[in-house]
């Protein structure tokens, strides 16, 4: 019987995937898949929660001003040029929408963030993929790849799921080469967690660039995942068309309040950097200590590789971790089947993550030897 059809470009998304939200059968359980805050939210922010629950009944200001503007306050920049959404992958959908149609082309690295070829193909754009270079993205291989038909650049840095970055000047001679047609949208989410002197999470471009954006979010750091809100920097005239094609409410009233207050929350903040800036090299050290690889990362997250060897492989360690409670993130669907994603956890979570995978390692061992 005929039936409505969706374009083609819808039918070749995969559909996103999250990860793993529990361990059945595991007692005490540790969610590390998801790169989530393990200070959660700022209190100021629950506080907000509460104090405009009564108004839930009203429909949001819809252009987010008080956000915009503490944002402005906070990061020294022009409120007109900020645009809020339902999390920064509103935004990404938002600039697919506006600049890629039907032939054009969105250009990203090959173990770039899964949401960029979701919204090039759902805008009806070609997704082109650029090779990285030992789990980094390459300028060169960026540029190679740019055409006529590429209408906008998504680049994460730092990345997800790698945990690598390109540094400032890098990054400057990407946005130097492109063509002032082709946009650069730089996906700075992890972006807060960046201690490097020679990172820049690309606001300094989206303030003098005409084809610049930079996006961030406030469901990583600030510990605001479950209320969906993310934000945009760039150009007034691209600011001005995403606004056009914005929903009039894509940022609810709960949100904006608790986004109000965590962005001005510096000392939660500072304890979430302190946190991550303790732990990252503590992991990095010991689970690289039992063998394994680890990559190298400024983020929150560190992917780690396993052996090929049947009973030693990504998938077989999941298995072993969720079984005591320990859940972490299968990357096969970046084409990172050896790896496993282990978000940064509290204390107890991250002692335990390397207690079990030495006792993994060392049962696969013993194993091996009979």
């Amino acid at each position: 019987m005929p039936r409505p059809i969706p374009r083609p470009s819808v039918l070749e998304i995969d559909a996103y995937v999250p990860g793993k939200a529990g361990a059945p059968g595991a007692g005490r359980v540790f969610k590390l898949s998801a790169n989530e805050t393990p200070l959660g939210p700022s209190p100021r922010a629950v506080q907000a929660l509460r104090d405009m629950a009564h108004e839930i009944a009203l429909y949001p200001e819809g252009s987010s001003l008080k956000l915009r503007e503490t944002i402005g306050a906070v990061h020294g920049l022009d409120p007109a040029r900020v645009i809020m959404g339902a999390g920064s992958d509103n935004i990404l959908e938002l600039l697919a929408l506006a600049y890629i149609g039907p032939g054009d082309e969105g250009l990203y690295t090959q173990y770039g963030f899964l949401e960029y070829k979701i919204v090039t193909l759902a805008a009806g754009g070609v997704p082109v993929v650029a090779p990285e270079t030992q789990y980094t993205a390459d300028v060169d291989a960026i540029l190679a790849r740019v055409t006529e038909r590429t209408k906008v650049v998504f680049l994460a840095n730092p990345n997800n799921p790698t945990g690598s970055y390109l540094p400032k000047g890098e990054i400057e001679r990407l946005a130097n080469s492109l063509p002032p047609q082709t946009l650069l949208v730089l996906d700075a989410a992890y972006a807060e967690y960046v201690t490097r002197e020679d990172y820049e999470s690309g606001l300094a471009l989206a303030k003098t660039r005409d084809n610049v954006v930079m996006t961030r979010t406030f469901s990583k750091i600030y510990g605001l995942a479950g209320l969906r809100l993310g934000w945009g920097y760039g150009p007034q005239h691209v600011i001005d068309a995403l606004n056009r094609i914005r929903s009039p409410f894509n940022v609810s009233t709960a949100a904006s309040a608790a986004g109000l207050a965590a962005v001005q929350d510096a000392a939660h903040l500072a304890a979430a950097i302190a946190h991550n800036e303790k732990w990252l090299p503590w992991l990095t050290q010991e689970i690289g200590a039992l063998g394994l690889e680890v990559l190298p990362s400024v983020a929150n997250f560190v992917a780690i590789r396993f052996p090929t060897q049947p009973g030693r492989t990504a998938a077989d360690a999941d298995r072993y971790l969720t079984s005591r409670g320990l859940v972490l993130r299968a990357i096969g669907a970046y084409g990172m089947g050896e790896f496993l994603r282990l978000t940064i956890g509290v204390q107890e979570a991250n002692e335990a993550v390397v207690a079990a995978l030495a006792d993994f390692m060392e049962d696969r061992k013993a194993a091996a030897n009979g």
